[in-house]
């Protein structure tokens, strides 16, 4: 059967159906207009769980048999163990021992540690994966060997597939670091103590069975509760669920390179003449290296200025934690804990809030938290002369990150963009991204260590900072000096065959990653 494409709203070419169900193309970041109710789970009755409220199975696998895992069903877990999830894995090798065929894989993200899991990718257990694939998942799918084509959404983006009913989530299994035998469950406490579970709270709401995996069962009640019982179906004790030293990101610290630095340097020193940082102002910003810089040139500018920022969204570590403990910053909106002292300063102060996609990003939601924060620190792998962004491939075209949180944030007042001008001597700024995540229009600024771009369309940023001393070029020009040190970069070289669909915030698909040619 020959596919058929359509245009949609950036320029490229989508097919009309991916994995046999309809597509509807991206229109813009605000065209698509949805309509309908959220979907419905099954409803359940409280004569069929236990008076004592005592949900526990012996294992996962007795877990796994009682929710009725079977061929083509959609499996969902979350993320908040990172590296050191021990999880997800264990639930397909117990599908394979059961001979289940053509499960989808719905996790919040995936990483390196969930490799062992390219075997049931070529064995037909998994038949594709709906989630972020990072590492050694995207390079097995760019290269065309995942059967069916995987779907990259937001963290946004996946709650409100589910919201939606685009997802329907069958068996959702939730590692969570604490739980009571009902089912109520957080991330605060216990040895694998993650600092929140949000990126599950989507999957307790709505799938059609869940199950809550423990290293750490307390006596009910679980307080506080960030999962709750009610929405439990099992509840599983084993010996351990995740990897404390790769749960929380032992190595986030700020960055030593003099080009980072100065780039950091250079986005805080933008955003003070811009007018962004005044009393009461909100960020986010990210806990890679040049992130946190920018949290403490921010720091050092509030202090001499006498001011504090209002509240900060985003992933929390220690410097973010420090900001509010030094009274810079009142109120921590934390949608995923990257250190200990995140997940101490969460379970200790009432102005640390876990937050999740739904309050923070669900873009089918009565507003979100995201368009109210007034800059919006993020990072790509690529951008182009149009500000289109890129953060899922690289220039070789290799599918190896995810989205995250990347997309829902480019709705933040302002937008900036810190990044190196090149990365291995290959120039960041592309005449085109080599797949567009994020619309040109919704990136405000772009900061390298040889000057800064402000997007046309933010005159008011223009104006603002004219006077300012800052280096502002063209975006053009930085192109243009990227490619007299580095050369024009070759654009990578695909097949037809469509290995992974990004989807937008409201569900429409912005663009296609085909497979890489070798």
């Amino acid at each position: 059967m020959t596919t058929e494409f359509v245009k949609n709203a950036v320029g490229r070419m989508i097919p009309t159906e991916i994995n046999g169900q309809p597509v509807i193309p991206f229109q813009g970041p605000h065209g698509y207009k949805t309509s309908g109710r959220k979907y419905g789970p099954p409803i359940r009755t409280c004569a069929d769980y236990p008076a004592d409220g005592d949900k526990r199975m012996p294992d996962l696998r007795a877990a796994l048999i009682k929710a009725g895992l079977r061929d083509g069903m959609t499996i969902s877990t979350h993320h908040h163990f990172r590296d050191g999830d021990l999880v997800a894995n264990q639930i397909f090798d117990i599908a394979a021992e059961m001979g289940v065929r053509d499960l989808v894989w719905f996790p919040s993200a995936s990483f390196p540690c969930h490799a062992p899991l390219i075997k049931y990718l070529e064995d037909g257990t998994i038949h594709h994966i709906e989630g972020s694939m990072n590492g050694p998942l995207g390079r097995f799918a760019s290269e065309g060997k995942m059967r069916g084509v995987g779907v990259l959404r937001s963290h946004g983006g996946r709650y409100q597939a589910v919201q939606d009913g685009e997802v329907v989530i069958d068996i959702a299994v939730i590692a969570a670091p604490t739980a009571d035998p009902f089912g109520d469950a957080n991330g605060l406490t216990g040895p694998s103590a993650c600092g929140l579970l949000g990126f599950a709270l989507a999957d307790s709401q709505y799938a059609h069975n869940v199950i809550v995996v423990t290293d750490n069962l307390v006596p009910f009640p679980c307080i506080p509760w960030q999962i709750q019982g009610n929405n439990v179906d099992i509840v599983v004790e084993m010996e351990q669920i995740g990897v404390p030293e790769k749960i929380v990101s032992g190595t986030t610290q700020i960055t030593k390179s003099p080009d980072r630095l100065y780039i950091a340097e250079l986005t805080a020193r933008f955003c003070q003449a811009a007018g962004i940082i005044r009393d009461g102002f909100s960020f986010q910003a990210g806990a890679g290296g040049t992130a946190l810089s920018i949290g403490n040139y921010f720091g050092e500018i509030m202090r001499e200025k006498g001011i504090k920022a209002r509240f900060a969204r985003g992933g929390s570590n220690q410097y973010l934690v420090q900001m509010m403990e030094d009274g810079l910053v009142e109120t921590i909106l934390d949608g995923q804990t990257f250190d200990l002292e995140g997940v101490r300063s969460m379970r200790e102060n009432p102005n640390h809030v876990n937050t999740s996609p739904f309050t923070s990003y669900n873009y089918h939601g009565k507003g979100n938290f995201a368009s109210m924060i007034d800059v919006v620190i993020l990072g790509a792998t690529e951008v182009d002369v149009a500000f289109n962004g890129n953060v899922v491939t690289h220039s070789d075209g290799y599918l190896l990150h995810g989205i995250g949180g990347w997309q829902n944030c480019l709705f933040g007042k302002t937008v900036v963009l810190p990044i190196p001008l090149f990365r291995d001597r290959i120039p960041v700024i592309r005449d085109e991204v080599t797949t567009i995540c994020g619309p040109g229009e919704l990136i405000d600024v772009i900061v390298t260590e040889r000057g800064i771009a402000i997007n046309p369309l933010r005159r008011d940023l223009i104006e603002a900072t004219k006077d300012s001393g800052l280096p502002i070029k063209t975006i053009h020009e930085l192109k243009e000096e990227a490619e007299r040190i580095c050369g024009a970069p070759q654009p990578a070289q695909f097949t037809d065959k469509i290995i992974a669909a990004i989807k937008w915030v409201d569900g429409t698909v912005i663009d296609v990653v085909r497979q890489v040619k070798k």
